[in-house]
């Protein structure tokens, strides 16, 4: 494990090149995905057949030699196995049973009772941990109770996250409730995880910049130092990794208030600000613009070069600013990797 290189930059080791994996590697902006996808049938059969999502968690592994391979699973299989009603339209996106009152929440099941739906989660995690290189990392992953928590409300995604806003703003002791109830289910989903082999987790709050001042407090600090300090009684040797995506300045003491061992940065921030304000806490990860994937040519190096000069004076794992999208092009991706680890 000491060879790793991820492990040694979630350490707090500064390294001359930083570790570096991409959010979404295994996905859509490549040819051999869509034919695994096609092969499994449809989005969540994939997440569910431990081998076909051991296959495309590998495939980037293969064609570009990543640092890390990320569990290829959705932040929504947490719903899923408490028992709300989930499938995704093409084209569109995830839909959900709503949470909308008291009787809405009796319905799910209780935190502990969802391992037997994610079981094939955990023997994904097996087999890659079997099959990956030696020197390759395995991260684990969940959404954070906030981000998931939107979904269920709205029963899809939404621009503002309003009917959560809503919620919270109307029935306080449901909408904490269902906060507490996927915070203790996202505490026992991580802890399998490691069990199975993640050497590492991550928590995604991709829709944490859209609460503000105690909000922030409550729902995106609040609930990840509670997961990580579980995560840690467990598995103390185990680092993780926190995305407050779009925090802004509350990126700053993040980790520190939470006891995460790495903060991931959005696009949003400038790489030199987060140095200087972020960094210095320890482990930082990002944050090229995913459009540099799509646009490709000088400006992917210019930025890229930008990026590992502005955190080179600390542990830094080079990443996207949010995940890679369907229209990039995978000869982008190689020639990010190439100026992170050759310079050019």
């Amino acid at each position: 494990m000491a060879e790793k290189l991820l492990l040694r930059a979630l350490a707090g080791e500064t390294l001359d090149v930083p570790p570096i994996w991409m959010m979404r590697q295994a996905g859509r902006y490549l040819p051999e995905y869509r034919a695994t996808r096609e092969q499994a049938g449809d989005f969540l059969s994939l997440c569910y057949n431990p081998e076909l999502a051991a296959e495309v968690t590998l495939q980037p592994i293969r064609r570009y030699g990543f640092d890390a391979a990320i569990l290829f699973a959705d932040i929504l299989l947490i719903p899923d196995a408490l028992g709300a009603d989930l499938w995704f339209v093409t084209g569109e996106g995830p839909r959900l049973s709503t949470i909308e009152s008291v009787e809405d929440f009796a319905k799910l099941k209780g935190a502990d009772d969802v391992h037997e739906h994610l079981a094939p989660v955990y023997e994904t995690l097996r087999i890659l941990s079997r099959e990956l290189p030696k020197e390759t990392a395995l991260i684990g992953f969940a959404g954070a109770p906030w981000t998931v928590a939107t979904y269920m409300i709205a029963g899809r995604g939404t621009p503002d996250q309003g009917p959560a806003h809503k919620l919270k703003a109307e029935n306080r002791a449901l909408f904490d409730a269902v906060i507490d109830r996927l915070t203790e289910a996202t505490i026992g989903y991580l802890s399998a995880q490691i069990e199975a082999g993640a050497e590492t987790v991550k928590l995604f709050d991709s829709w944490a910049g859209s609460l503000k001042g105690q909000d922030f407090d409550d729902y995106a600090l609040a609930p990840a130092k509670r997961i990580i300090a579980a995560l840690k009684e467990k598995h103390p040797d185990v680092p993780v990794i926190a995305f407050p995506r779009e925090a802004g300045e509350r990126y700053v003491g993040f980790a520190k208030a939470t006891g995460a061992d790495c903060v991931a940065l959005d696009n949003s921030v400038d790489a030199a600000w987060a140095a200087e304000h972020v960094q210095v806490d320890g482990c930082v990860q990002g944050n090229l613009a995913s459009s540099h994937m799509v646009t490709g040519g000088e400006a992917l190096v210019t930025e890229t070069r930008a990026i590992v000069e502005a955190f080179s004076q600390g542990p830094h794992i080079f990443n996207l600013g949010h995940g890679i999208t369907p229209d990039a092009n995978p000869e982008n991706v190689q020639l990010m990797i190439d100026t992170v680890r050759r310079g050019y």
